[in-house]
């Protein structure tokens, strides 16, 4: 019993095992106690042995019992156990597989988004080209209105030239248009010329592949054909295949919800089943308990339960009662509800009747109505000649018309509802009353039976009251199993009492049920007939109503006929109105439409709700999924700790993965945000910077208009025009860019869709066909469905695309531009607020300052008084001084006191002064303190200055790293610099003119000066001012010098850097050449033999090359998205850039306006010349957007590959997608040829292009058939791979079976060996214990054979046990080695099968590789052909290239005499418009001149007169002097008359100086018109000399331009006589091409006929294949259009609601995290609550054993109370006795102690007797000395000896201590009194037990740790040692001595009384070492001492 004790202790219900071990062991050991007691002691142990049996018969009963039941439980469990890790396992499995197809699906949608995102910048890109057309024909409109014919841009680039020759001649009109319409022809005939030789191309490729090859290239086009078939037929599936993956996903999504119930089920079930194993346990101790109880206590209770009974049958029996009558009312119900439903068929009958008769008025309404629609197209026709004055009433009409078919519509719907719910009804009325009355049955069925129960139940009552009444008290175990029985059966029959309830009550529901459920049917059968006659109603009232409108329609008719005749006469006035109404008509039409669109927001906006709607639902979804997996893997963690604590771990470094993923993608975002940030603060610093700047500027011009008014009102009008030629540069430029944008999102959408019909290719190619064949025949009914949704959905998507495109742009624009403006407006008002406190404290500095520098002033100016009345005094002083010298003695007195007086006042004045000085010096300080604030509110600005200037740093550091990312605009950078330098051309030479001008100018004025001083000495004035005139305009030369250098230094600066970025990009387009060129030698080197071989080498290194290139993808990913990022930052700084550049392009216009006026014709041509280059440089970014896009393309498709799974990217299909590019590019090259071709010469090129194209389309179509031998082959090589890896991983995990059966065998094998050797074990003890009890047997005290009888059936009952045991555990491995043989089976099978279908894989490639070769073959003849062609094609292209050459040169030279002709003009209308203005300033210089000189001529006749009169008065005062001389000499007389001579002499000098002075006015007058008439001569001479050169030189550009029109008019009539030849010739070749098709196609038709024979079997099967594929097509049609819709509803979230999602994702990473810290709290406190449960578990076990056990004890305690009792009596005898003998032996001498010791001395040998002598003497208490004494004097004779051992040993004899003998030693007096001795030392010597511990492991009965071994010894050996006691084993163990556990002290010591614990224990019980108890403890508090300890 050893191993069972110990083999179960891993069960998890050890203590049962352990207690029956025990109590085996205590029997054995009780039985060998038993074989040997004394005389006096059988009379006890007889007395105690039957309670003994019964006792453990009862308990082997339980004990059996318990295990049995323990057995079933943990079967259970296993097979529970291991249904749990299969379900983990496919739970495991299909979360894998959905992991992987949503991470196929996100992929999907990702690239889908791109391709939205795409087309929605198409739209935008078509919208604005839209808006473009829309301003020009607008600018066309105001141009027509104007009188400006606007030129046409339709075939080349001279005809705007043409158009201003024919302005300016108006007689050649009708030769342009000519020429015009000829081009226009042209260019027609070409387009058709290109499109037929392409089809005889083409036919020609079937003729020439008909002659030469005949059959072999028929057989070949049919399997070309077939291939390419297949090919779409794979690309179907593939789309199918993806549809079917995500349909699986949305079936295992269901199938993991409905595994999730059931495993949530099957827990609450094991809880339940768990609760009843519980509360059955309790019932069985609780009846252990009570088998304990009196027989008197057992009636009492029986007699209640019989009461209980008793009202039980009561309570039943009113039950049933209730019952039956409900039934009954159920009947009546059913009666009633029969009725109800007659009555309805009766009603549904007469509707039937009514739904006739309404689908009869219907049928007829539907042709009266196709008569009125006829009538009203008649009416509308003759609406329409009429004209538009009845359109309103027309409109009327309609209207009743479609109210009325709405209206039929609507009956038609309800009249289909009614038939449909009638149906429904009748389908209830019969299906519900068949269910009722079988409910009825069954219920009345179960009544019968719950009576028949009741009956049986009063008969077992009365049974068991009689037995009651028979029962006596001696059989009370019968009562105890009876009772039992009778429990159980009253547990069953409650049960079924209990479900009799339930389905009563569930019945009772269900009738309720179909209670409501005709009461419901019934109202809505009422409602429906109301709701038919509402209706029918209604449709009567609007027939009346129609009949009341035909009737008036009718009437209408005729009236309308008799006003037909009054409209004719008014049809001139009504046409007018027509137009009017036409005009109402379209904005009527518009503004529907607009309602329309709105309408359509709407619903799409609807659309989004219900999805953001769905999408919350499947996120809570989600969410209840997560937890509901939370707590599978906490079950499953208890359950299986080790294989989920790893799947555990899995997960959990997934999610990890997936969190630091998101946190990356965080990071990003706030790096992108703080880079956003940075560049936010750099504009706002800019803008800064820029609003400082025009807050100088316009300082500055306010300067300038102060200085110079006169001239800006000069040049107002020159601004004016240079204003609008900006606005037109402006946009035409926005209108290139927008040209440019368009055409780069055309190239990119074309691009894309290559790479997605790739990308469809090559994931369609990997994918498997079996499971589609199985869903889809599942999945029809669905499809058809389905489609019809679908198709609404994609009219509706259609009708919403464009309200997208046009509302997705401008509100992202609307809201990036608000919130870039509330941005800057908040930090502008935050710097605004700084700025004015700064203002604000600057303003109180200053205000202080004011107010000190007037005191100080003030002060100033004090002191320079009191200095002057200083000197004042001191002079004063000093005079005194000199007084006081010069004056008297008298008068010092006075000069004293003055002197005192001033002293007085002088000491006045220095202290004012001091005074004035401290002041002074006070203000000082107050100066040099404010200064010092002035210093430091300086150093402040300089550092807010010098952060100004790094914050300009950072920007231009910010500029230099974008400037990389130009590029894209480097191109119109280019093309402004170009117009920049036109313009600076123009410039200087309009700058020559203009100097040429001035300096004749001033000649002129230097010629007239030199007149005015040769006619006039007195001409100062004017020389004077025309000085300063001179110096002003020299003044204003210098000005234009010094713009005309800032200029030239801006142009350079231009300069450099587009020649720096045109450097880069130069480098970066070498670079992608030399990569393309590379890859091109790559490709062109390897062939496909060698990448077979490689591929098959290299696959290993493939894999992890493919792992290598899904994280450089990865990274590739976050790259661009951070690249476009960038991208919309640098688009943004390439706006910025643009205006910037505006600016300075107005500031070159503003510096060129001040010398220039030239025409808008001269901008157009600019335009042009912008246009031209703009174009050439669309074809260069075409090309590299190609590059680039074929690189991210290869990319893609690599991407997708790897993501697909599909066994690595593959080498073959990285060639393939550059052979596709390089033919792509070949494609590109070939359209710009042909372009080039129309825009230079159709003539030269089309014989050779024709040739080309035939050769070119011919290597297309051999290529195209090798690509596709190439692709099937790759499609066979990776299905091989394919099936190798699966059958590889069959493999494996056949292997890791294999491994899982042989580690269970052997398992299996060790158990089976344990088992084996523990039977083993089990026997021996056995066969010793048997031997041992005959021996014992032997002895006259032989116990009862009762006890082996009971031991021997209880050992053979475990030996049937294990036996089973063994037995199943053989069954076990029996079938393991089946499956173990069935799988080795299995796997040869398999094996086999693997072998065949490599060999298979072989043939075929074998086949396959001679198919290669025969390709490889036909491949070398043709690259031998293509590089002969290619030769050709060289020396072609290169005279092609030449003539091209030639062709660009005339081009060139034809535009440039074209441009010099315009130039020539512009500049002949400036210098036209110059000379005006020159004349006019001449005008008016030459009116101020005159004026000047009217001046001076005034001047100098006022002078001459003064002259004269001074003259006079000199001649006066002679005259009056002659006189006085006279009249001295007194001749008065004669001065008398010489005076009036004098006077009239006078008087006639006056008159002749009068005559002078006008005539000189006169004649200078006449001078100055002669000069002006002059010099105006000369200017018309010049003007036509000048004037008739350019007539001659114009009207010799004219001849030319009209010998080179005509020449181009009979070169084009040619081409059109050529191409019209060779249309007839293409057309003749054909009808022989369309012929010889005929007869290839016969040919090929017998051919086929042969070959259906044989293709017969493979057309069925492509038939079934085709069925499938059209089905599925369907359905990828419908997906594509719900994903389309799906993209849509996406674009939208992820544009509005992208903050959204960042809050969302931080949200919910917290709530991971906070969920991750919650589960592992939980997961902790989980672990510590089972430790604790474990703990209490133990402990409630060990309280439950220590109950056991203490009542046990306490039993044993007053057995033992009674036993000690008559020990004591015993004792006390004997101590009576002993006492009595040794009173009486004092003096005696023992007999036997002595013989044995006289014996004893003579039996040992002579040498060691003195030995043995001193042992006696030691034993008698001699002392040594004594001894030795006695040895030494043995030679004296024995006598000696003798009499003093007998004598004189008396002492000796008394000292010896009395060892008391117990019972069981009485009979063991053979043995010597030595040994005996030396077995006591050594029982006394041996050391104690420890403590006990309550574990079952220490639990040993007495006697089981054997003498002289430790008790650490193990149960096998224990059993052996108590078995085989006294065999030769052990020689030293005597099986009669008791352990010192067992050996008691005869007297009790006398300290204190002695404890019931330490008294003797019982032998049939398991004893522990004694426990320190208080003799006044409960048992309870013993209990909780041993919890504590």
């Amino acid at each position: 019993m050893a191993w069972v004790s110990s083999g179960r202790l891993g069960t998890g219900k050890e203590d049962l095992w352990l207690v029956v071990g025990a109590k085996l062991q205590i029997q054995v050991h009780g039985g060998k106690r038993l074989l040997t007691p004394s005389a006096g002691n059988n009379h006890v142990l007889n007395s105690s042995t039957p309670r003994q049996k019964e006792d453990e018969s009862t308990e082997l009963q339980v004990s059996n019992s318990r295990l049995r039941e323990i057995e079933s439980i943990q079967a259970a469990q296993k097979s529970e156990n291991e249904r749990l890790k299969k379900v983990c396992g496919d739970l495991e499995e299909k979360h894998e597989a959905a992991e992987l197809q949503i991470k196929q699906l996100s992929i999907e949608y990702r690239n889908q988004l791109q391709q939205k995102e795409v087309e929605v910048s198409h739209l935008k890109a078509r919208q604005n080209a839209l808006q473009e057309q829309l301003q020009k024909l607008q600018t066309a409109a105001q141009a027509a209105q104007l009188g400006i014919v606007p030129p046409t841009t339709t075939s080349a680039s001279f005809v705007p030239v043409v158009r201003h020759h024919s302005s300016g001649f108006q007689g050649d009109d009708m030769d342009f248009g000519d020429v015009i319409w000829s081009q226009q022809e042209i260019n027609r005939l070409s387009n058709e010329v290109s499109r037929l030789e392409s089809e005889v191309d083409h036919w020609k490729q079937i003729a020439q592949s008909s002659k030469v090859q005949r059959t072999n290239d028929d057989e070949q086009s049919e399997i070309c054909k077939l291939q390419n078939t297949i090919k779409e037929l794979k690309q179907n599936l593939s789309q199918e295949i993806d549809e079917h993956q995500h349909e699986l996903s949305v079936l295992q999504d269901a199938h993991r919800q409905k595994l999730v119930e059931l495993s949530r089920r099957h827990r609450e079930e094991l809880g339940e089943y768990e609760e009843r194993i519980e509360e059955l346990e309790n019932q069985l101790q609780q009846g252990g308990a009570g088998a304990e109880v009196t027989d008197h206590s057992k009636i009492g209770e029986l007699k209640k339960f019989i009461q209980n009974l008793q009202t039980g049958k009561a309570e039943s029996m009113h039950n049933m009662k209730e019952l039956e009558g409900h039934i009954k009312e159920l009947n009546q119900k059913l009666a009633s509800a029969e009725e109800r439903n007659n009555i309805l068929l009766k009603e549904q009958e007469l509707v039937k009747v009514e739904k006739s008769q309404i689908t009869q008025e219907y049928e007829r309404l539907n042709s009266e109505f196709s008569k009125l629609q006829n009538s009203v197209a008649e009416q509308e026709t003759i609406l329409k000649e009429q004209g538009g004055k009845f359109q309103p009433v027309s409109s009327p009409v309609e209207e009743e018309v479609l109210r009325l078919q709405q209206a039929l519509l609507d009956a038609e719907k309800e009249i289909l509802r009614l038939n449909s719910l009638k149906q429904a009804d009748s389908f209830i009325g019969a299906e519900d009353f068949p269910e009722v009355k079988t409910d009825i049955q069954v219920l009345k069925e179960e009544n019968h039976k719950l009576r028949k129960e009741k009956e049986e139940l009063q008969k077992e009552l009365l049974d068991f009251q009689q037995k009651n009444a028979d029962v006596t008290p001696a059989s009370t175990e019968d009562q105890t199993l009876e009772l039992n029985q009778l429990r159980q059966d009253l547990e069953r029959k409650e049960h079924e009492f209990n479900e009799s309830i339930s389905e009563r009550e569930t019945l009772t529901a269900e009738l309720e049920e179909l209670d409501k459920q005709n009461q419901d049917a019934t109202q809505h059968m009422i409602t429906l007939k109301e709701q038919l006659s509402k209706q029918r109603t209604e449709t009567d009232s609007t027939i009346n109503q129609l009949k009341l409108g035909i009737d008036m329609e009718r009437r209408k008719v005729s009236e309308l006929e008799v006003e037909k005749m009054e409209m004719i006469k008014e049809l001139g006035v009504q046409k007018e109105k027509l137009t009017q109404c036409t005009f109402a008509l379209n904005d009527l039409h518009m503004s529907k439409q607009e309602l329309e669109d709105n309408i359509k927001g709407l619903h799409e906006k609807l659309k989004k709700a219900q999805a953001c709607n769905l999408n919350k639902k499947e996120i809570a979804e989600l969410q209840q999924k997560l937890k509901e997996k939370e707590e599978e893997l906490s079950v499953s963690q208890n359950k299986l700790t080790k294989i989920n604590n790893q799947e555990y771990n899995i997960s959990c470094q997934e999610k990890e993965a997936e969190i630091v993923k998101l946190n990356q993608d965080i990071a990003e975002n706030k790096q992108l945000n703080k880079i956003l940030e940075k560049s936010v603060f750099d504009l706002q610093a800019q803008n800064e910077n820029l609003f400082a700047d025009c807050e100088e500027l316009k300082r500055q011009l306010h300067e300038a208009i102060t200085e110079k008014n006169k001239i800006s009102l000069e040049k107002g009008t020159m601004l004016e025009a240079l204003t609008m030629e900006k606005g037109q540069l402006e946009s035409e430029l926005n209108q290139t860019e927008k040209r440019l944008l368009e055409q780069a999102h055309k190239y990119e959408r074309t691009i894309e869709e290559l790479t997605n019909t790739r990308s469809l290719n090559t994931t369609a190619l990997q994918l498997e066909h079996e499971h589609l064949i199985k869903v889809n025949q599942e999945r029809d009914f669905e499809i058809a469905e389905l489609k019809r949704n679908i198709e609404q959905m994609e009219a509706d998507h259609q009708e919403t695309k464009e309200m997208l495109t046009t509302s997705l742009g401008g509100q992202k624009q609307l809201t990036e531009l608000i919130k870039e403006k509330e941005v800057f407006v908040e930090k502008f008002k935050n710097q605004a607020m700084q700025v004015q406190r700064e203002l604000e404290e600057y303003i109180k500095a200053s205000k202080k300052h004011e107010t000190v520098r007037q005191n100080l002033e003030e002060k100033d100016r004090n002191l320079a008084v009191m200095k002057e009345e200083n000197n004042h005094l001191k002079e004063e002083i000093e005079r005194l001084k000199d007084q006081q010298s010069r004056s008297s003695v008298v008068a010092e007195p006075k000069t004293l006191d003055i002197i005192t007086e001033l002293e007085s006042e002088i000491t006045q004045l220095k202290l004012i002064k001091n005074n004035l000085e401290e002041e002074i010096k006070f203000h000082k300080k107050t100066i040099e303190d404010q200064h010092q604030k002035t210093v430091q509110l300086q150093q402040s600005l300089q550092e807010h200055r010098k952060e100004i200037d790094e914050s300009k740093f950072q920007c231009e550091q910010m500029s230099v790293t974008h400037e990389k990312l130009f590029l894209e605009k480097d191109e119109e950078i280019k093309s402004l610099q170009r117009t920049i330098e036109q313009i600076k051309t123009q410039l200087h030479n309009e700058r020559q003119v203009i100097q040429t001008d001035s300096s004749d100018l001033f000649q002129e004025t230097k010629v007239q000066t030199l007149n005015g001083e040769n006619g006039n000495e007195k001409h100062d004035l004017s020389k004077a001012e025309i000085e300063r005139l001179v110096k002003g305009m020299r003044e204003k030369e210098m000005e234009i010098k010094h713009l005309n250098e800032k200029n030239v230094s801006l142009t350079r600066q231009i300069d450099r850097l587009s020649k720096d970025e045109v450097g880069k990009l130069t480098q970066i387009i070498q670079e992608r050449d030399l990569e393309i060129q590379a890859l091109n030698a790559r490709v062109s080197s390897a062939s496909y033999r060698q990448d077979v071989l490689c591929l098959q080498q290299q696959l290993q290194a493939y894999v992890m090359e493919r792992e290598q290139v899904l994280a450089v993808l990865s990274e590739k990913t976050r790259e661009n998205s951070q690249l476009k990022a960038e991208y919309h930052k640098i688009m943004d700084m390439v706006a910025a850039k643009e205006a910037a550049l505006i600016k300075l392009q107005e500031e070159n216009k503003k510096l060129s306006n001040k010398f220039e006026n030239s025409s808008q014709d001269m901008f157009r041509e600019t335009v042009q010349n912008l246009s031209r280059i703009i174009r050439e440089k669309d074809i260069e970014i075409d090309a590299l957007s190609q590059k680039c896009q074929t690189l991210l393309t290869v990319l893609q498709t690599s991407s997708a590959g790897t993501d697909n799974g599909s066994g690595g990217v593959n080498s073959n299909q990285f060639e393939e997608l550059l052979q596709e590019r390089d033919q792509l590019k070949q494609q590109v090259k070939k359209m710009e040829e042909w372009k080039q071709q129309v825009m230079t010469t159709v003539q030269n090129m089309q014989h050779e292009s024709a040739h080309l194209q035939e050769e070119l389309h011919k290597l297309q179509a051999q290529i195209s058939v090798d690509s596709d031998s190439n692709s099937k082959l790759q499609l066979d090589y990776n299905g091989l791979i394919q099936s190798y890896e699966q059958n590889e991983r069959k493999l494996k995990s056949f292997s890791q079976e294999l491994v899982q059966v042989q580690h269970s065998i052997g398992q299996l094998h060790n158990t089976k060996d344990l088992l084996l050797g523990k039977l083993d074990m089990v026997k021996p003890p056995l066969q010793m214990a048997s031997s041992s009890v005959l021996q014992a047997s032997g002895i006259p005290s032989g116990t009862p054979s009762e006890i082996l009888s009971d031991h021997c059936k209880q050992l053979q009952q475990e030996l049937e046990q294990v036996k089973k045991i063994v037995q199943e555990k053989d069954a076990t491995i029996r079938t393991l080695q089946e499956n173990n043989q069935r799988l080795s089976d299995s796997m040869a099978a398999k094996s086999e099968l693997e072998r065949k279908g490599q060999e298979e894989t072989d043939s075929e490639m074998k086949q396959i590789r001679g198919k290669h070769d025969v390709l490889q073959k036909s491949l070398k003849e043709k690259d031998l052909l293509i590089k002969s062609k290619s030769d050709q094609l060289l020396s072609v292209s290169e005279n092609l290239s030449n003539k091209e050459n030639e062709n660009e040169l005339l081009k060139q030279a034809v535009t440039n005499l074209k441009e010099r002709n315009l130039i020539l003009e512009m500049d002949i209308r400036k210098l036209k418009e110059e000379n005006e203005k020159i004349v006019e300033r001449c005008r008016e210089r030459e009116t101020e001149f005159r004026a000047l000189q009217e001046t001076n001529m005034q001047f100098s006749m006022m002078l001459r007169e003064k002259e004269f009169e001074s003259h006079s008065m000199k001649e006066k005062a002679l005259a009056f002097e002659k006189l006085l001389k006279e009249k001295e000499q007194g001749k008065t007389g004669e001065l008398n008359q010489l005076l009036n001579e004098v006077k009239s002499m006078q008087e006639n000098a006056v008159t002749f100086q009068q005559e002078r002075d006008q005539v000189m006015v006169a004649l200078k007058q006449k001078q100055m018109e002669n000069s002006a008439l002059q010099n105006e001569v000369q200017h018309l001479r010049e003007k036509e000399q000048r004037l008739n050169q350019e007539l001659e030189r114009l009207r010799n550009h004219l001849l030319e331009m009209e010998d080179s029109y005509t020449r181009e008019a009979l070169a084009a009539e040619d081409r059109e006589t050529k191409l019209r030849k060779k249309v007839t010739v293409l057309e003749e070749k054909l009808v022989s091409s369309s012929t010889a098709v005929e007869n290839a196609s016969h040919q090929a038709s017998l051919q086929v006929e042969s070959l259906q024979e044989q293709l017969n079997l493979v057309s069925k099967q492509r038939d079934e294949t085709m069925l499938q594929l059209t089905i599925s097509q369907d359905q990828v049609k419908q997906y594509a259009m719900s994903l389309a819709n799906l993209q849509m509803v996406l674009e939208q979230f992820q544009q509005e609601e992208k903050a959204m999602y960042a809050a969302e994702l931080d949200k919910h990473q917290k709530q991971i995290t906070e969920w991750k810290r919650k589960a592992e709290r939980l997961e902790e406190k989980v672990e510590s609550l089972q430790e604790s449960l474990e703990e209490a578990n133990a402990a409630l076990d060990a309280a439950s054993r220590l109950t056991e056990q203490l009542d046990l004890k306490e039993e044993q305690i007053e057995e033992l109370k009674k036993e000690g009792e008559i020990r004591k009596e015993m004792l006390e005898d004997a101590q009576n006795k002993l006492m009595n003998l040794i009173n009486s032996t004092e003096g005696k001498v023992d007999k036997v102690l002595m013989r044995n010791l006289f014996i004893g001395h003579f039996h040992t040998p002579k040498n060691k007797r003195h030995e043995a002598l001193r042992l006696m003497g030691s034993i008698l208490g001699i002392k040594k000395e004594e001894l030795d004494q006695l040895l030494s004097e043995e030679q004296r004779g024995v006598t000696r000896w003798v009499t003093g051992w007998l004598g004189g040993g008396g002492a000796g004899s008394k000292s010896v201590p009395t060892t008391p003998l117990r019972p069981a030693h009485q009979s063991i007096f053979n043995s010597s009194f030595s040994e005996l001795f030396v077995k006591f030392l050594e029982t006394e010597s041996r050391p104690t037990l420890p403590p006990p511990t309550l574990s079952v492991h220490d639990m040993k009965p007495l006697g089981v740790s054997g003498i002289g071994k430790p008790s650490s010894a193990t149960s096998s050996s224990q059993m052996q040692d108590a078995a085989g006691a006294g065999t030769s084993r052990r020689p030293d163990a005597n099986p009669f001595l008791a352990p010192r556990s067992a050996a008691v002290p005869l007297i009790t010591p006398a300290g204190g009384p002695g404890h019931l614990l330490m008294k003797p224990i019982s032998d049939a019980l398991p004893t522990f070492t004694p426990l320190p108890v208080s003799p006044d403890a409960s048992a309870g508090a013993v209990l909780k001492d041993l919890l504590k300890q």
